[in-house]
C-alpha cells in the first residue's frame, strides 16, 4: 500500500487554519482523505482534541508546547511538519524531483527570489516555494512537473522537520529573532542549523561569525562566500567581479558569475545574498552565464530598501520588511545619514548591538509601537547624542505614519535619508509588514507630494 493510499484509514488532524493549513486540507480533499482542522482562533476549526488521532500535520508557528499539541502526543499521534509531509508525498508521486533549501535570519526572501529569476533564465524548471510563494504542498498538488524546489524555510518549518533531504542548502546568517518563540537565542539557532543535518553540502556566509561558529562541528562539505578574494573552494568578490573558485573544475581557476553592476541596489548584504543563490545554484549545476543573467534581470521586492521619493536631496526609503536588529543594521548601514523610523514588537530581541554598530549612521530616530521604550533606552545607553521622538498612538495606523512622516520632514536635510526599517515585526500597530510600509508609502506621497 502507498503512503497516500494509507492516510485514507488514518484519523488526520491539521494544525493551523493559515495559509498551509489550508493547503494541506486542499491537497487531501482533493485524494478524497478526510481530515480535522485545529486552530484557536477560526471559528469553524476545533480547539481540542476530543478523539484519539493517527497523523497531525503541523502548520509553522505551532509552539511544541502548544496545548493541542501535547494532547495529540499524549495519544501517540504522529506529528508531522508541512514539509516533512509534503517530502513523503513528493517521494510517491514526483520521486525524480530534488529539492533545494536555504535559511537565515535574514534575507531569505530576497535570496530565493534570486534564485527563482536564475531558475528563470536556466534550462532547468524549477520553482521557489515554501515560506515565500506558494506553500510546498501546493506546489505538488498543481501537477505542474518541476525539477527542483527551492525552498526558504524558517526557523518555525525547521524546528518541526526531520525527513526532507536536500541536494544543497544555504545559511545566510544567525542572529537573535523570535527569541519569545523559541525560548533562547541557542535554541533559535540550534533549529536554524537542522537545515545543514539534510544535506551534505552547505553554502556558507563566510562573514557571518555565527554561522560559521555554529557550522564548525558539521562535517559535511562547505562552501565559503565573503565581499573579498576567494580561495579555493570559496565565492567572493575580486574589484566589480562575483568570482566561483568552489564549483569548478580546477581550484587553481576563478570563474565570475556577475559584475557588481549587476546586483541591484549595490549594498554589501544584497551583494551577499547574490552569492549564496548562485552557490546554491551552481551546486546543482546551472551555468555561470544562466546566474549572470538571473541576477541581471532580478529586482527587489517591495517594502526592501524600496526608494519611494527623492525630493530636495531626501531619500524616502521604505525597508518595512527589517523586522529585526539584524535587518534594519543592514539597512542603516547602506545608507550614510538617516532619520531612523523603528518600533513595533521586539520578540525578545535585544537592540543594543545595533545602535552600537549604527550609531554613526543615524542623525535621528522616530520610535512607534509597543516595544518603542526598549530602543529608546538602548539609544540613550550606547548613543545619547543622538536624538529620539516617541510617537504617540491614536488608534489608526495610517494617521500615525502621517504624523511620522511630518516629523522625518522637520528633521532631514539634504544628504539624509528617511528610513523605515523598524527592527521589529509590526502586528501592534499594523495587519502585517507589508501594511506598514504601504501605509508609509502612502503617508510619503500625501505629505511630501508627488
Amino acid at each position: 500500500m502507498s503512503y497516500l493510499q494509507g492516510l485514507a484509514n488514518q484519523k488526520i488532524a491539521v494544525l493551523g487554519a493559515g495559509v498551509t493549513g489550508t493547503a494541506v486540507l486542499d491537497f487531501l480533499v482533493t485524494r478524497g482523505i478526510n481530515a480535522d482542522l485545529f486552530d484557536e482562533r477560526a471559528p469553524h476549526a476545533k480547539r481540542s482534541v476530543e478523539e484519539n488521532y493517527d497523523l497531525a500535520i503541523v502548520s509553522p508557528g505551532w509552539r511544541l508546547d502548544n496545548p493541542i499539541v501535547l494532547a495529540l502526543q499524549s495519544v501517540g499521534c504522529e506529528l508531522l511538519s508541512e514539509i516533512d509531509f509534503a517530502w513523503k508525498v513528493k517521494e510517491e508521486i514526483a520521486p525524480g524531483q530534488k529539492w533545494i533549501a536555504l535559511t537565515g535570519t535574514n534575507g531569505k526572501t530576497t535570496t530565493i527570489q534570486m534564485v527563482q529569476s536564475i531558475f528563470d533564465y536556466s534550462s532547468m524548471r524549477g520553482i521557489a516555494c515554501g515560506n515565500v510563494g506558494e506553500p510546498v504542498i501546493s506546489v505538488l498538488n498543481s501537477g505542474d512537473r518541476y525539477d527542483y524546489l527551492a525552498l526558504e524555510l524558517s526557523s518555525f518549518q525547521l524546528e518541526w522537520s526531520q525527513y526532507a533531504r536536500y541536494e544543497a542548502v544555504a545559511l545566510l546568517n544567525i542572529a537573535p529573532d523570535h527569541i519569545d518563540w523559541h525560548g533562547s537565542f541557542d535554541l533559535y539557532a540550534s533549529a536554524k542549523l537542522r537545515l545543514l543535518d539534510a544535506s551534505e553540502i552547505a553554502v556558507i556566509n563566510g562573514e557571518d561569525s555565527e554561522s560559521v561558529l555554529r557550522a564548525s562541528a558539521w562535517s559535511g562539505k562547505k562552501v565559503f562566500y565573503f565581499l573579498d578574494t576567494p580561495q579555493p573552494g570559496e565565492l567572493g568578490l575580486v574589484e566589480n567581479l562575483l568570482i566561483d573558485r568552489a564549483f569548478v573544475s580546477d581550484p587553481s581557476v576563478a570563474h565570475d558569475f556577475a559584475q557588481l553592476s549587476d546586483i541591484r541596489p549595490t549594498v554589501p548584504h544584497n551583494v551577499s545574498n547574490a552569492m549564496a543563490a548562485a552557490g546554491l545554484a551552481r551546486a546543482i549545476g546551472i551555468t555561470h552565464e544562466e546566474i549572470r543573467q538571473g541576477l541581471q534581470n532580478f529586482t527587489l521586492d517591495r517594502h526592501r530598501l524600496e526608494v519611494v521619493l527623492e525630493e530636495d536631496g531626501i531619500a524616502w526609503v521604505n525597508d518595512s520588511k527589517a523586522t529585526n536588529p539584524h535587518a534594519a543594521a543592514a539597512a542603516l548601514m547602506s545608507q550614510i545619514s538617516s532619520i531612523w523610523i523603528a518600533g513595533g514588537l521586539a520578540k525578545g530581541a535585544a537592540m543594543n548591538p545595533l545602535i552600537e554598530r549604527c550609531a554613526s549612521r543615524i542623525k535621528a530616530a522616530i520610535l512607534i509601537g509597543q516595544d518603542a521604550p526598549i530602543i529608546a533606552t538602548a539609544l540613550s545607553k550606547e548613543a545619547p547624542h543622538i536624538p529620539y521622538y516617541l510617537m504617540p498612538y491614536s488608534g489608526d495606523s495610517q494617521e500615525l505614519m502621517r504624523e511620522v512622516v511630518a516629523k522625518a520632514r522637520e528633521l532631514a536635510v539634504a544628504g539624509d535619508s528617511v528610513l523605515l526599517a523598524p527592527a521589529c515585526a509590526s502586528m501592534d500597530q499594523f495587519k502585517d509588514y507589508a501594511d506598514r510600509g504601504e501605509k508609509f508609502v502612502a503617508a510619503v506621497r500625501e505629505v511630501i507630494g508627488r
